[in-house]
Parts: C-alpha cells; sequence; structure tokens
C-alpha cells in the first residue's frame, strides 16, 4: 500500500516533470551487447546518465523491454553498487526515478524533482537484458502421458524470470488461439499450472505453453516464444461387435453337440498390441481366452461344442499403451446353447435310413425278378402238357394190367 502511494505521488510528480522536460532517447553504453550495460537518456541534445536512487527490477524491466531486448537478467542489488559498466560523464539527467512496471518507456515513468542531490556518476546504473523474452518450460505434472476421454490434464508452465508477467497460456500444436489461461498472482511468480479438463479425441496432440507481460498491448515483443512441447494421446475403445457361426442345421441361438462353431469379435479402430478377449458366463463360473489384436477382426475357433461351451458370451478390447491398461465396455451379451443330436435329423441316421431302404428296395426287387424267372421255368408248354398226360395214362394203364 505504501509503495502503491509512493508511485501515486511520484507519478504525480512525474507528470510534473514532463511537462517541464522532454527526452528524446534512451541507450545502452560500455554492455557486451546492445542489450547491457549502463543507462543513458538524451535530453537537450546531451546523452546523460541515471542514477541508482530508488532503482529496482521494475524500472531494469522497463529498460530492457523499450530496448527490445526481453526482460532484466541483472540482479537490482547490483544496481545498488552503481557504476557496474563504468561511470559515465556529464549531466546525471535522473536522479531518482519510479516505475510501476507498465510503462513502455523509462521517460513516461515517475521523477521525483530536485531528488538526492548526492548522485554522483559513481551511483549511475546499468542493466542486462535477457536479450529476448526467456522460453518458458512446459511440464507435465500427471503421471502418464496417456489419457481416456473426460479425464484432465494437469500442465506446468514456468519461466526463470518470473516478475512482471501477466498470464500463462497453454496452446495446442496448430491452433492459434489458447486452451487454458491462467492469470498470475503474486504467488505464482514463477509458473502455474495449466490443466486441460475433459479432455476427447481431438485434444490429442503437441502441446506448448507462453506468457504474456503485464501492461502491455499484445504483440511479438511482449509475447514470449514457445516452450519445449509434450504430446498427449487419447484412447476411446470402442465397443466391439461379435456374432457366430456354425451349421446350417442348428436352429437360432444354439449349436448342435459335437459340431463346431466360431466367435468373431471386431472394432473399427485398432491400437498396437491390442488383443481381443472373449469372456464366457456360465452357471459354474467365467471363463476367458484371449488372441492378439493383429486385423480389426479376430475368430474364436471351438471345434467340438460341449455342454461346457453353453452360456453368454462377451467380447473385450484391450490394449497397454503409456504404462497404463484400456479396456473397452463389454459388447452385448451373445447366449449359445447346446443341444444335443437330433436323432429324426440327424445326418447319420438319415444316412443309414437311406442305406437300409436302398437295400430292402433291392432285395424286395430281386426277389420279384427271381420269381417271375422261376414261374416262367416252371410253366409247362401244351405239347408238355399233352406228353405228359400221355405219359401218365400209359403209366395208370401198366399198373392195372398188373394188377
Amino acid at each position: 500500500m505504501l509503495r502503491f502511494l509512493h508511485i501515486l505521488l511520484t507519478g504525480l510528480l512525474g507528470v510534473l516533470w514532463n511537462k517541464v522536460t522532454a527526452f528524446d532517447g534512451i541507450r545502452l553504453v560500455n554492455g557486451q551487447s546492445k542489450c547491457s550495460g549502463r543507462v543513458e537518456v538524451l535530453h537537450r541534445n546531451q546523452w546523460g546518465t541515471v542514477c541508482n536512487y530508488g532503482w529496482d527490477l521494475r524500472e531494469a524491466d522497463v529498460v530492457c523491454l523499450e530496448m527490445g531486448c526481453g526482460l532484466s537478467e541483472f540482479d537490482h542489488r547490483d544496481a545498488a553498487l552503481g557504476a557496474e559498466f563504468g561511470a559515465g560523464s556529464g549531466e546525471i539527467w535522473l536522479r531518482h526515478v519510479q516505475c510501476s512496471g507498465h510503462e513502455s518507456s523509462l521517460t513516461h515513468c515517475a521523477v521525483i524533482l530536485r531528488s538526492n542531490p548526492y548522485c554522483t556518476h559513481e551511483n549511475d546504473v546499468g542493466v542486462k537484458c535477457s536479450g529476448t523474452l526467456l522460453m518458458p518450460t512446459l511440464s507435465l505434472l500427471s503421471p502418464h502421458t496417456v489419457f481416456s476421454p473426460g479425464e484432465a490434464v494437469r500442465f506446468s508452465c514456468s519461466v526463470l524470470l518470473g516478475h512482471h508477467i501477466s498470464d500463462f497460456h497453454l496452446y495446442k500444436h496448430g491452433v492459434s488461439t489458447p486452451l487454458v489461461t491462467q492469470r498470475v498472482d503474486q504467488s505464482q511468480t514463477r509458473g502455474v499450472e495449466l490443466t486441460l479438463s475433459d479432455v476427447e479425441t481431438f485434444h490429442q496432440g503437441s502441446y506448448s505453453c507462453r506468457y504474456k507481460l503485464k501492461g502491455f498491448s499484445p504483440s511479438q515483443l511482449h509475447s514470449s516464444p514457445p516452450s519445449n512441447f509434450i504430446n498427449i494421446t487419447v484412447v476411446e475403445l470402442l465397443t466391439p461387435q461379435h456374432w457366430y457361426n456354425t451349421s446350417a442345421e442348428a436352429p437360432a441361438g444354439s449349436v448342435i453337440k459335437g459340431h463346431s462353431f466360431n466367435i468373431t469379435c471386431s472394432t473399427l479402430q485398432q491400437y498396437p498390441g491390442a488383443s481381443f478377449q472373449l469372456r464366457l458366463i456360465r452357471s459354474n463360473g467365467t471363463v476367458r481366452q484371449s488372441l492378439p489384436a493383429l486385423t480389426p477382426s479376430v475368430t474364436f475357433t471351438f471345434s467340438s461344442a460341449q455342454s461346457s461351451n453353453e452360456g453368454y458370451y462377451y467380447c473385450l478390447y484391450r490394449v497397454q499403451l503409456g504404462g497404463r491398461t484400456f479396456v473397452s465396455r463389454e459388447s452385448q451379451p451373445l447366449p449359445i446353447a447346446i443341444r444335443d443330436p437330433d436323432p429324426v435329423l440327424s445326418p447319420m441316421m438319415i444316412s443309414w435310413l437311406v442305406s437300409g431302404l436302398t437295400f430292402v428296395v433291392a432285395v424286395i426287387i430281386i426277389i420279384i425278378v427271381a420269381k417271375v424267372l422261376c414261374n416262367r421255368e416252371k410253366k409247362p408248354s401244351e405239347l408238355e402238357r399233352e406228353t405228359r398226360t400221355c405219359v401218365d395214362n400209359t403209366y395208370v394203364a401198366l399198373s392195372v394190367n398188373k394188377l
């Protein structure tokens, strides 16, 4: 509060100062680059220095940003020592300058008139700037990089020099607008948590973060470069479909005992290393078996149906990614009943019946043909009957004579 009142009062005095004098420029002298050195301002066509009295990080940041050099890396405690980049000469134009940190130029900061007459060139202030805005660091607070729809992804965006930052933004690669924005308070000077809630499959991709500085209109100068990228994966497993096949004579929903049948599980999405699980729930327990999902559809084959194969079948799709196991919802139940073979309809019985009937018909035909042939052989002709009668009469006559 005292700091605010102090800046307010000095600001009023600064307005009065600006009406009296005007500064035409600012430069850094005796530094190792254009972004470091002793601070000098131009007034009345003469360059003069700035006293370090009351100088801290706010003033240093304003100078660095005005020079297009990012933020200050110079410890304001070093500034109190003065003449870090050598003593200047000529006038000391600014003896006590106070900035809020939101100004676009040092010459817009408040200046206390006739303040600290004891400033000398041994107190000339200097700054060392980062050159550009420092790149923030994005880290993943969540313990994994693979997520299910509806889960939250927690990131942390931080920067080594956290002062003067207004807010942090989380960006998805290829999207120009931020997905998450978090304003900074005094307790979050170096970084914030950015939470992406209720993720969906379209959130899958690469993410980075940026920060913006307080009090400046959005521009490339006052928006940091993007951080490192972090990839996240969103796994959405669809409920698999299933169906079964068996012999044609089996009624719907049934398999004839001893016959083969198969159950096929299928899904539209496929992930490497996944597998299908077929679960059978029957009266005396549950049976599971798995096959690798090398293709979108996998078939479980049963060579000879038994009573133990009767029950409700369910398909599941299972995959391990990023150290996590993901399992789809169960498919709808597929009831299968195992029926004993019907003797009337049994193919073996039908084969036996056909063979038996064929044999009987063949025997009957043979008997009929044989009788016809036999009768034809036994029936005498007219001559044979007359001869037989004559012979018979002679035999009778001979028999009488003997008597």
